[in-house]
Formats: structure tokens, C-alpha cells, sequence
């Protein structure tokens, strides 16, 4: 079986994340060595399940890659396990959490940016990270959704 395009989006996607998520934790904010630290933030929880989430994505991409046609019941019962774990994942915590924080975010934001982020926070988040943390996820989550292979 060769790689798809679904494949390979969600092998960028994962990329992307864990791209962030190491860029997140170099910031330097005073607000992260209070109670909490980054933990209290919701987006920096979505993160944290969005790279998860496509973590056990690719993990399936590869699985379903190598036991295909190998003719294994014990394989094939571990892969299924693992695509239920990834769909589960997906309908219970990765699609819910990350559409609310997208739609929370840019909608408080449109109404008073100081409430959810202050101008302050330019100064040590780039413009571009506060994008791939908030917009770009979103899109993410829907592309896969839409290409979805049952």
C-alpha cells in the first residue's frame, strides 16, 4: 500500500506540533512559574491532545502500512484496537477541545483582545505562534476530518 496524501498530511501536521509545542516551551513568561505553570492555559492543553491525537494518527498510518495483507489475526486485532483508540480520541477529546479553544479564543478576542491576550504578549509570543496554536489547529482538525478514512 503506498502513502497517501492523508498520510502524509498528517505526518506534516504532527511535525507542525511538536514544532510548536517545542517553540511554547522556550517562552519565557512570567505567568508560567505561577501555580499552574502552563497546565492552567487551555490552549497549551490542546496542545498538548492535538499532538497526541496525530501522534496516535501516524502511529495507525504506519501499523495499517506494515500488517496489511500479512494475513496475522493477532496484528490485525492490534490494529484495530489502535484505530479505536484514535477515533476515540478524535470524538471525545481532540475535535470538542480543539474547536472550542479555536472558536472561544477568536471570539473574545474580536470582542476585547486584552481579555484573553493582552498586547504585552506580543512582546514574547511571535504573531506566528499565536497562530499555529489557535487558527491552524482548527484547519488541521477539519482537513482530517473531512479526508477521514473509514
Amino acid at each position: 500500500m503506498a502513502l497517501v496524501p492523508c498520510q502524509v498530511l498528517r505526518v506534516a501536521i504532527l511535525l507542525s506540533y511538536c514544532s510548536l509545542l517545542c517553540n511554547f516551551q522556550a517562552l519565557e513568561v512570567s505567568s508560567f512559574r505561577t501555580y499552574g505553570g502552563k497546565w492552567k492555559f487551555l490552549t497549551f492543553i490542546n496542545l498538548v491532545i492535538q499532538t497526541a491525537f496525530f501522534g496516535i494518527c501516524v502511529l495507525t498510518d504506519l501499523s495499517s502500512l506494515l500488517t496489511r495483507g500479512s494475513g496475522n489475526q493477532e496484528q490485525e486485532r492490534q490494529l484495530k484496537k489502535l484505530i479505536s483508540l484514535r477515533d476515540w480520541m478524535l470524538a471525545i477529546f481532540a475535535f470538542p477541545i480543539g474547536v472550542f479553544v479555536v472558536v472561544m479564543f477568536w471570539t473574545i478576542y474580536a470582542y476585547d483582545r486584552e481579555l484573553v491576550y493582552p498586547k504585552l504578549l506580543d512582546n514574547f509570543v511571535p504573531g506566528w505562534m499565536n497562530h499555529g496554536m489557535r487558527a491552524t489547529r482548527n484547519r488541521a482538525l477539519v482537513d482530517v476530518c473531512a479526508a477521514w478514512q473509514f
